[in-house]
């Protein structure tokens, strides 16, 4: 394990994660909120602190660094930059329970969306800003961001690839181009023009500066925070529409526009994932708004309330525009049906991703085949190239640990004694990063009322969730610290 360069890394993030927090401290400083200004002060000055130490510690790091280093230090970076970036909440004491701070950051990090606050809009208007900003920088991943900035010059062998492959969601990192930082570059590239043009489509449908910011951030990281109790609920149909449009763009793998950038418009019309991606969306809108339809007055209504709900819980955004609660049991199972499939992958959204379900089922059909035609040769394909077994075989792994962690999760929340509908969608929620669910943790319910021992759980299921389970494992697992004998 190469400590120092893990060091070295880290303190970089936690010096990146002090200028983020800079324009909240200056809309604190503009407004005069002085709980808000005494709270990202005081961490900034934290923040630079450990990172001046580790810097200090950490010289002279040796350039070798592998795959598991990678994982280890993404979790790690993950890990601690939640636990510092709890720290405005906590000092302002605008949620002063460290516990509760702790869940609402990871759940920014993560772009989970699952809150623990009743009252979004009693927050200051620094800390609102911080909240949905922590959903932008971690939709594409601070670290792909730290890569995409930051040169390459004293890097180990292996360096960004690993950190890049332990980040990014889906079963398997592409390079857009031959170098790995111009990857990172490109991808937040693209990131950036699709936000700014958010920003527009909601400043031109009258939305103030503030919440057009705030809930482009949400949009684009597919969080989920809002800067209103009622989340979209208030806002009129052109940008509720808007959103909607938005937050399935997030949803589609980011390779996607590159290839359309470059002029491959063929390639991206027949990707597997981006049709399947696009067909599941359609079928789940036309279902529920038929199974919805004597609950609204118009078609439109039907429609729009559809569409936002289908796009924000297969994106994982969790913003809500009605109480789906109140749905039909045919509408919420198709929307919990959506909570575990999510979005496609290489884009910014949570659950499994299209691109592993239909890797599932490719793999399924093969061992079917394989039982019919025993002597037969049967490869996986996608986009009409074999698909490598490591990739197959990661693929049931994860699975495997995606049943075993939900389950296990399921298991310790029902200790607190809430309903069974209660505790497997919050689970749902949280590990899959989708932010509100069903029942007591509904679109217009919160997570305070669960155990400490149940927001930890809860909290260890975003970040799985969010790093693709993996990297937290090897975190977790004796065998990553145990020193080699060569």
């Amino acid at each position: 394990m190469n400590y120092k360069m893990m060091g070295r890394f880290i303190a970089q993030i936690l010096s990146l994660e002090g200028i983020f927090m800079l324009p909240a401290l200056t809309i604190s400083v503009y407004l005069g909120e002085h709980p808000a200004i005494r709270g990202f002060a005081a961490t900034i000055v934290i923040l630079l602190a450990i990172s001046a130490a580790l810097r200090m510690l950490c010289r002279g790091a040796k350039s070798n660094f592998y795959a598991t280093d990678g994982m280890v230090c993404v979790a790690l970076s993950w890990i601690i930059l939640s636990l510092t970036g709890c720290l405005p909440f906590v000092i302002s004491r605008e949620i002063p329970r460290f516990i509760d701070a702790l869940f609402e950051i990871v759940s920014g990090f993560t772009t989970t969306g699952a809150s623990i606050l009743p009252a979004v809009e009693n927050l200051s208007k620094g800390i609102l800003y911080w909240r949905s900003f922590s959903h932008w920088v971690g939709g594409m991943g601070v670290l792909v961001f730290l890569l995409a900035i930051v040169p390459s010059g004293e890097r180990g062998k292996g360096f960004t690839m690993h950190l890049l492959r332990a980040e990014s969601p889906g079963p398997s990192v592409g390079k857009l181009v031959p170098r790995m930082r111009k990857t990172a570059a490109i991808l937040y590239i693209l990131y950036i023009i699709l936000t700014v043009a958010n920003i527009v489509f909601l400043l031109l449908g009258g939305m103030p500066a503030f919440e057009a910011v705030c809930n482009a951030f949400g949009t684009a990281g597919t969080g989920g925070f809002g800067v209103r109790n009622d989340s979209f609920a208030s806002y009129s149909p052109y940008l509720q529409n808007v959103t909607t449009v938005f937050m399935f763009l997030f949803g589609v793998n980011f390779s996607c526009y590159y290839l359309l950038l470059i002029g491959q418009v063929r390639s991206v019309l027949k990707d597997e994932e981006l049709l399947a991606y696009f067909g599941i969306a359609f079928v789940s809108i036309a279902l529920i708004a038929w199974n919805i339809r004597s609950l609204y007055g118009t078609l439109e209504e039907t429609l729009r309330h559809a569409a936002f709900q289908v796009s924000s819980i297969m994106t994982t955004s969790g913003f809500a525009t009605t109480d789906f609660d109140l749905w039909p049991s045919f509408s919420k199972t198709i929307l919990l049906v959506l909570m575990v499939i999510g979005a496609s992958a290489g884009s910014t959204g949570g659950g499994i991703k299209v691109a592993r379900v239909l890797l599932l089922f490719k793999s399924l059909r093969r061992s079917f085949l394989q039982m019919l035609h025993p002597n037969r040769v049967q490869l996986v394909r996608n986009n009409d190239q074999v698909v490598d077994e490591k990739v197959v075989e990661s693929t049931n792994a994860y699975l495997i640990a995606y049943v075993f962690i939900l389950f296990l999760s399921f298991l310790v929340l029902s200790l607190d004694g809430f309903s069974t509908g209660t505790n497997f969608s919050a689970v749902l929620c949280c590990f899959n990063n989708i932010g509100p669910g069903l029942e007591a943790v509904g679109p217009t319910c919160n997570f305070s009322g669960f155990s400490v021992l149940s927001k930890l759980v809860l909290i260890t299921d975003m970040l799985l969730g969010r790093l693709e389970i993996f990297p937290i494992l090897c975190l977790l697992s004796r065998h990553t610290w145990r020193r080699q004998v060569k």
